[in-house]
């Protein structure tokens, strides 16, 4: 599919020249800092120079006073506390990352993560009710809660108190907890309201040693699995998340938790240099499998080992859930793509609903966002779990998925999310109508231009622009992530000629009149490979990465479209 080169617009001038002044670097380094909100020297070095000092006060967070005292006064009670997560990423790192941390100082602590097939997403009556069965008056629900009011008000009922950390958009009542802690309060004061489940963890530890004038190092031990959390939730690597991840990732490299080396050393990256990419794709898909596959209490363990042996025997577990988990992914995707390419109406629609009762509930999603990837439009996989249909949803740029979900209502029994990606359930019966209702409103609602993969780019270069010190400052952009994407560059009229490697992805050579080689790297684009070689003139959009090969390091343009 052609993708649809859109390219940022141009600075005000004005302002331009003056941040260039200030920063005596050249116009593109001035554009991008400017397209990440970047229009002063001071924001320049905290930016550039991030420093863990600069973290807000944990304490301007609304209740966290509140949560200090109440955990203090459990500690001091030896009440018993159970530590409560979600079972993706974020969850299990949270969870991992406060029990660690209270282990050491109180012996009556457990954690509990929900089974992802039994009691399902977040606060569960059957949690609680383990709770209660085993003596505990204090729950901490990490990465979840902020909606769970019912839940909170039967935990009441059994006199066991909560604390909710969560970074979920709370609903319009907040649930009668001893301290509910969440930027994304309209009455919470706290300046950064982007963090992580686990990022809110980190925040009540943080509070904690400060209240007690602990060593803040007792914190920082944390920052990897922190930086995994951030990566792997898709939050936005801005302002207290980028000084999170900048730490977290100069740890994993240097000392990481046990369970993380563990992961490391499964993976097939070995050049002791993980990126936030590298924990997307290497690390993320391992610690998820295993609530995927069997119980996310598997990650946990992992995670919370003390020693590297006892991480080793756990990621074994770990890494043959997520081998498990990638032959059902991709067996369940040729199913689906069959299922599509087998029916021409199916190909026409400007939407995907695909159905069958024997798909496994942990890998859908993982299989529309392959679907979406395909045919670029709103997707949705459905299959039959615990006498119902659940089914996964996910959108594509601009459309606004929990608003087209919110006109099928009346065929749903359950459906939450947000604009791009959700989650939903309905009766067998109502699969077709509700095959036929999306579609009408997808039909309804879409752009035209929605239905074509996009290419931002953030300004035009010429290859000689690429020189060692642009390279140097550039690097300096990093961590890359949300709103702080690795910049895509566009170059007119290159030369080449190239190769085919591995399956279907492009080696190739490029050049423009009195500027070195440059090597570049083109994922999924060998159909170009012809033209390329005919020794025409061609456009190139692309990031620039460094190629580490067998311990050679080199510049390589990672081309992310071709046009001609």
């Amino acid at each position: 599919m052609q993708k649809r080169w859109v390219i940022k617009p141009k600075n005000n001038a004005t302002k331009t020249e003056k941040l260039r002044n200030e920063l005596g670097v050249s116009p593109v380094i001035t554009e991008l800092l400017l397209n990440r909100n970047v229009s002063t020297f001071d924001e320049a070095k905290l930016f550039f120079r991030p420093e863990l000092d600069m973290l807000h006060d944990p304490f301007l967070m609304q209740d966290m006073d509140k949560a200090i005292y109440r955990i203090e006064q459990a500690i001091g009670n030896k009440e018993k506390i159970l530590i409560y997560g979600d079972y993706d990423v974020d969850g299990t790192t949270a969870v991992s990352v406060v029990y660690s941390f209270f282990r050491d100082f109180h012996s009556g602590i457990e954690f509990y993560i929900p089974d992802r097939y039994v009691e399902g997403y977040g606060i569960s009556t059957q949690g609680i009710d383990y709770a209660a069965e085993h003596g505990f008056s204090l729950i901490i629900a990490l990465d979840c809660g902020i909606k769970a009011n019912d839940k909170i008000d039967y935990a009441k009922s059994k006199n066991i108190d909560f604390i909710i950390g969560d970074h979920h958009l709370p609903g319009d009542e907040i649930p009668q907890a001893v301290a509910v802690l969440d930027p994304k309060r309209n009455d919470c004061a706290y300046p950064y309201k982007e963090l992580s489940g686990c990022g809110i963890g980190f925040k009540i530890i943080q509070a904690f040693i400060q209240k007690n004038d602990m060593d803040i190092q007792l914190a920082y031990q944390y920052l990897d699995l922190v930086a995994v959390s951030i990566a792997s939730d898709i939050v936005p690597i801005t302002g207290e998340n980028r000084i999170l991840t900048h730490y977290g990732l100069k740890k994993l490299n240097t000392n990481p938790n046990c369970g993380l080396q563990a992961l490391i050393n499964l993976s097939s990256n070995k050049t002791g240099q993980f990126s936030v990419n590298d924990i997307v794709f290497q690390i993320g898909p391992r610690i998820n499998a295993a609530g995927r596959i069997e119980h996310a209490k598997d990650a946990v363990k992992l995670l919370i080992s003390k020693s590297l042996q006892e991480a080793k025997d756990f990621s074994a577990t770990v890494d043959d859930q997520n081998n498990q988990r990638k032959d059902l992914d991709l067996k369940i995707t040729e199913e689906a793509l069959a299922l599509i390419g087998g029916d021409e109406a199916l190909i026409k629609r400007k939407s995907t609903v695909l159905y069958k009762e024997d798909w496994h509930k942990g890998v859908i999603g993982i299989v529309a966002s392959r679907l979406t990837e395909k045919y670029y439009r709103p997707t949705i996989v459905l299959t039959k779990t615990n006498g119902h249909v659940a089914g996964s949803a996910r959108s594509v740029i601009g459309f606004d998925l929990y608003e087209a979900l919110s006109e099928c209502e009346d065929l749903l029994e359950q459906y939450g999310g947000h604009k791009y990606a959700a989650g939903l359930t309905m009766s067998t019966e109502k699969i077709e109508a509700f095959q036929e209702r999306f579609e009408q409103v997808v039909t309804k609602l879409i752009k035209p231009e929605m239905l074509q993969q996009e290419v931002l780019i953030e300004t035009e270069i010429k290859l000689n622009d690429i020189e060692a010190k642009f390279y140097r400052i550039l690097k300096q952009f990093e961590p890359y992530g949300p709103q702080n994407e690795a910049p895509i560059f566009l170059t007119k009229k290159v030369q080449g000629t190239g190769y085919i490697v591995g399956n279907n992805h492009l080696k190739v050579t490029i050049r423009q009149a009195d500027t070195p080689n440059f090597e570049c790297i083109g994922f999924g684009l060998a159909e170009h490979l012809d033209f390329i070689n005919s020794g025409q003139p061609f456009d190139i959009c692309y990031t620039i990465e460094e190629n580490n090969w067998r311990g050679k390091k080199n510049l390589q343009l990672n081309i992310k479209a071709i046009r001609y």
